[in-house]
């Protein structure tokens, strides 16, 4: 099982798979999962000739699981010292949800020398919550009842998204896969509850409006409209304005979970990102 340890002692696993002189994507996954989230869309890029890099974040998959080191900057830094591992150069990065959020953090603390693209799906910048300036995000209130729930009883809490919001099974006419509601538990089972509980703060108030101002590469954004996690007015509506090079790409109907419920899309989306 592949890992690299970080300067704190952490021990970082990751996927590498595909051609290993190929063109680099690396994927950051969303909370709790894991970079397993990623297979669909890392086999078919892998298939293509691509060298594909999914890391599971520190507290989360079959990463350590530390105490300390749970927000947005160190998840970051982890990612960087993967690049300078590896020494990944001319990457394209890819991220969902919190990923999209670690991916433009990247780019605000490490700049662009090893990155050429990215791709913020259905991601959390520029901010979640809901403020005086920022009055389309989501109220406070509602990431204090995620806290609540993991406190109560996580397992169930961990049924109960993918059951609903996520995948959009909660919606009339949905076609609802088990299969998938019970790889998301699995998932977030795996993760550290420390982890997951801290990430919360990390993926809803971290503000990365500066970091996306900094992304002066090529940036795919792929955003459903009917985003129950992530709406679109409050995430890649504003991300874009705020992109030097962005392209924004609606999903009609796409839920949070695009790489899942649109993966065919996504595939092509991203193959064809890639070979602009």
């Amino acid at each position: 099982m592949p890992t690299f340890t970080t300067r704190d002692r952490t021990d970082i696993y990751y996927k590498d798979w595909g051609n290993k002189t190929g063109p680099v994507v690396t994927f950051s996954h969303g909370w709790p999962l894991n970079s397993d989230n990623w297979d669909s869309q890392a086999f078919f890029l892998a298939s293509k000739g691509y060298r594909v890099i999914a890391h599971d974040r520190r507290g989360h998959g079959r990463s350590s699981q530390p105490w300390e080191g749970n927000n947005m900057n160190t998840y970051a830094d982890d990612l960087y010292q993967l690049f300078e591992a590896l020494d990944l150069r001319d990457v394209t990065m890819v991220g969902h949800s919190t990923g999209g959020g670690e991916v433009a953090r990247f780019v605000g603390l490490f700049g662009t020398e090893r990155v050429k693209k990215a791709v913020l799906i259905a991601s959390v910048p520029p901010v979640m919550v809901q403020s005086a300036i920022n009055a389309e995000g989501t109220p406070l209130a509602v990431f204090d009842s995620f806290r609540e729930a993991m406190i109560g009883d996580r397992a169930q809490f961990f049924l109960d998204v993918p059951s609903g919001p996520f995948f959009g099974f909660n919606r009339s006419g949905a076609k609802v896969s088990q299969g998938l509601i019970n790889s998301w538990w699995q998932q977030g089972m795996m993760a550290s509850f420390k982890g997951s509980y801290d990430c919360i703060k990390q993926f809803s108030e971290t503000d990365f409006s500066e970091d996306l101002k900094k992304m002066t590469i090529p940036t795919l954004v792929l955003h459903g409209d009917d985003d129950q996690v992530v709406p679109i007015q409050a995430s890649g509506l504003k991300s874009v304005e705020l992109l030097p090079q962005g392209t924004l790409k609606i999903y009609p109907g796409g839920p949070h979970a695009l790489p899942n419920i649109c993966a065919e899309q996504v595939n092509k989306d991203l193959l064809e990102f890639l070979e602009s």
